[in-house]
């Protein structure tokens, strides 16, 4: 069994203090083939953008590595680790991995054990495969899989395979042993208020994190209060800061340096996060009910030269109609939002050998 305390202290605190972990997504060349080498990139990316944590094998890298037919869920897991560690040797840092976990028990242990056995710290545990299970049987699931690795619950949104959790599902949930953290991506206030709820009311040491793409900054902004304790939500685990991290990684330090002197919010900030949604709005597509949301994070990508196409491993997943244009749209809109300077200054060094 990996526990917390196996983490290492450095990382953990990290985490705790709340940080920036990209959902990475998975990239694929020309031939609809996995490219080693622009995964590499986007691990370099990111730990060069300043990011405290990566997630591989969630919504963002493809669901579908994990069919039988496709097997890409261990090369990718396992590569991906790799490229970390190589990078963090060479860089001097250390940061917390995150695997996706999914489907029914039996496989969401192999998934567990896998990753426990390749390095990573924690397990971000999707329940969109118990759709029509009692809370009971989502938490003895729970309960199974903590037993090999921390876990991080997952709020995923209904749209794209999650499913509504009530309170009492939370309320449960935040007592189980070796629960690291929650990501809270129901893309719906009231959902959101519940695991804040729960978690305030538990007193347990859980660290939240938004992945609500089209509420970043306010929830990072809300000081939450439930029966006179206070809680916030520390960092991000987002599929939107995929793209434009370490612009997202000077957003946080700055919401960080506001919520630790409390000083007002500034109106400024208030605007950016309605900038932030609408950029969001661009890349995941929701005027297509999400259906262009990892072309979409593709597509930017593709266009630092961090990733050689869009393509997907489900040939229907494209971009929207009227998608691109929009992400050229907020791209002129909002320069203040993206990092292609960055970007540009080290893509060659990223995709070396």
């Amino acid at each position: 069994m990996k526990s917390i305390s196996d983490i290492d202290s450095g990382v953990l605190a990290e985490f705790r203090r709340g940080t920036v972990i990209p959902a990475q997504p998975l990239a694929l060349d020309a031939n609809r083939k996995f490219s080693p080498r622009h995964q590499r990139a986007l691990c370099r990316y990111y730990m060069d953008a300043g990011v405290g944590g990566i997630a591989v094998g969630v919504h963002s890298t493809q669901f579908e590595i994990r069919k039988k037919e496709i097997g890409l869920f261990e090369p990718v897991l396992k590569q991906t680790s790799q490229f970390i560690d190589e990078w963090g040797q060479r860089t001097n840092r250390r940061i917390l991995k995150v695997g996706g976990i999914c489907g029914r028990t039996e496989q969401a242990l192999y998934e567990a054990q896998f990753e426990a056995d390749n390095g990573y710290d924690a397990g971000l545990l999707s329940m969109g495969a118990f759709a029509n299970d009692s809370v009971d049987t989502m938490l003895e699931h729970c309960r199974a899989i903590a037993k090999v690795i921390p876990i991080i619950g997952f709020y995923l949104q209904p749209s794209v395979g999650g499913r509504i959790l009530p309170y009492q599902f939370w309320r449960d949930f935040v007592l189980i042993d070796n629960v690291l953290g929650i990501k809270m991506a129901p893309f719906n206030r009231y959902c959101t208020l519940d695991v804040v709820r729960a978690v305030t009311e538990s007193g347990r040491d859980i660290t939240l994190y938004t992945g609500n793409d089209d509420n970043i900054i306010i929830d990072l902004l809300t000081e939450y209060e439930f029966a006179g304790k206070k809680l916030r939500v520390r960092g991000g685990l987002l599929g939107h800061w995929c793209c434009w991290t370490q612009k997202a990684v000077e957003l946080l330090d700055e919401i960080h340096a506001i919520t630790d002197s409390n000083a007002p919010i500034p109106p400024e900030l208030l605007t950016m996060a309605a900038q932030v949604t609408d950029a969001n709005a661009a890349f995941f597509d929701p005027q297509h009910a999400f259906a262009g949301c990892i072309p979409g994070i593709h597509e930017v990508l593709h266009r630092q030269g961090l990733l050689p196409g869009i393509l997907c491993l489900n040939p229907a997943e494209v971009l929207s109609p009227g998608q691109a244009e929009e992400i050229t749209r907020v791209h002129e809109a909002y320069p203040h939002l993206n990092d292609d300077a960055f970007v540009k200054e080290h893509l060659s060094e990223w995709l070396a050998d």
